[in-house]
């Protein structure tokens, strides 16, 4: 949907500023109140969801001129959706999320385009990556692993690496170690090597849906030809664009079945296939992946349209479904670190709908580096004040910039992908991942 076709949804913001901040009901500490990363770190209304729905209204009156601070505005946000499910528990589907990438998908047809970004997408089009890397080498991670190429022969399931995984060497034994861990459990699996590409959801958010629709395309179609019935991604971006963004785009499910690797997880362990059993003493807080959290609904098919009671108030009939992130993978996680002997979970002030942002999302990482890894220190500050000495995430653009905040602040604390310590708590798993 463009900006334009909301008008009449904008015009319902009453300015309420839940959007900024979680239900004051589950506030537990004064310092971990905030929801939404952007109002907090600029304290200036503009910069909250709110901001932008007054920013978007005034730009379709003409009433405001494309300027670099407006830019600003928009592209200072993590598109974290912590605003999205706010605003929808008050009952208004106002859609702040949307609404922002919207902003930015017209601010990029009118040519306002941050130098990082351009650079990005520019990468993108070109090599199928956000990570600015050859296409070629999208299946280095996999080399001597001798993983099935299902370009060539089939497999029960593909594995979808990702961007961030297939090109960031530090996280290779993540991905290399889950392969390993699949097929020592019976799992016929395969990768698509350097014919991997992006899943587009980043480039949707950073306002070229162009790019995203191409990509969606893409990976469906690819997929379906080769007969791929299964999905299994380590990418909470990733099931993102392929559980909700895919379907939306045509309004129906795509027809193949997807897990994020902890709901794959999960299911091995209560089948019995995956035993845990090498204790971790560790007191440890999880981090929910916006992505794979609040945003890992499923999307629902909808087909309605606009009309107005009495002439005046506009209504969707029948009503849009409403996401308020309850229903995103929150208890798979958990359920596979409880199965490790040893490990000590604590919870968070701010979890699962309502967990403050690691601050790597919606190309702020590279719009605003201080932005994301001051994001990022705020989730490291709650993890201390539980007690926990390791943060545990879902998501390789979590972990990427959890590792850069904690380099940076010389923190003691520690950050893990879930995947590191099924690998390390799995007996019989013989992989280079695995640190004894």
């Amino acid at each position: 949907m463009v900006l334009k076709e909301r008008y009449e949804d904008l015009l319902r913001c009453s300015r309420c500023s839940y959007c900024k901040f979680i239900p004051l009901g589950l506030v537990w500490d004064k310092d971990f109140s905030y929801g939404c990363p952007s109002i907090s770190y600029k304290n200036f209304h503009a910069y909250s969801a709110s901001g932008r729905v007054i920013t978007s209204i005034a730009l379709l009156q003409n009433r405001l001129e494309l300027s670099d601070t407006l830019v600003d505005v928009a592209f200072e946000c993590l598109t974290c959706g912590s605003c999205h499910v706010t605003c929808h528990i008050n009952k208004i589907h106002i859609e702040p999320r949307e609404v922002i990438i919207d902003l930015r998908e017209y601010l990029v047809e009118k040519g306002f385009v941050s130098d990082q970004h351009r650079v990005i997408i520019e990468w993108l089009r070109k090599e199928d990556n956000m990570m600015q890397k050859p296409k070629k080498d999208r299946g280095k991670w996999a080399e001597g692993l001798n993983v099935k190429d299902l370009t060539k022969e089939h497999a029960d399931v593909l594995f979808h690496a990702g961007c961030r995984y297939s090109y960031d060497e530090e996280l290779w034994p993540i991905v290399r170690g889950c392969i390993e861990l699949l097929r020592e459990v019976g799992i016929d699996v395969g990768i698509m090597g350097a014919e991997e590409a992006c899943c587009g959801v980043r480039a949707l958010e950073l306002g070229f849906r162009g790019e995203f629709s191409k990509y969606a395309e893409h990976n469906v179609e690819l997929w379906k030809t080769k007969g791929i019935k299964t999905v299994i991604t380590p990418c909470a971006e990733c099931y993102h664009a392929f559980v909700y963004r895919y379907p939306e785009k045509w309004n129906k499910r795509i027809g193949i079945e997807v897990f994020h690797i902890t709901q794959f997880f999960d299911k091995l362990v209560k089948e019995g296939k995956l035993k845990l059993e090498r204790p971790i003493r560790m007191k440890v807080a999880y981090h929910d992946p916006c992505h794979l959290g609040r945003l890992g609904e499923p999307y629902e098919p909808w087909t309605g349209k606009r009309k107005k009671i009495r002439n005046q108030i506009p209504v969707w009939d029948p009503p849009k479904p409403r996401k308020i992130g309850i229903y995103g993978v929150y208890n798979e996680p958990r359920e596979v670190l409880k199965s490790i002997p040893g490990l000590e979970l604590v919870e968070m002030k701010r979890i699962k709908e309502y967990a403050w942002c690691c601050g790597g999302g919606g190309g702020a990482k590279e719009y605003d580096p201080e932005f994301s890894l001051w994001t990022a220190n705020k989730r490291i500050e709650e993890a201390k004040f539980v007690g926990a000495e390791a943060i545990v995430t879902a998501c390789p653009w979590c972990k990427r910039n959890f590792i850069d905040a904690l380099q940076k602040s010389k923190s003691d604390m520690k950050v893990y992908d879930i995947i590191e310590l099924v690998l390390k708590s799995a007996l019989g798993i013989r992989s280079s991942a695995v640190k004894k």
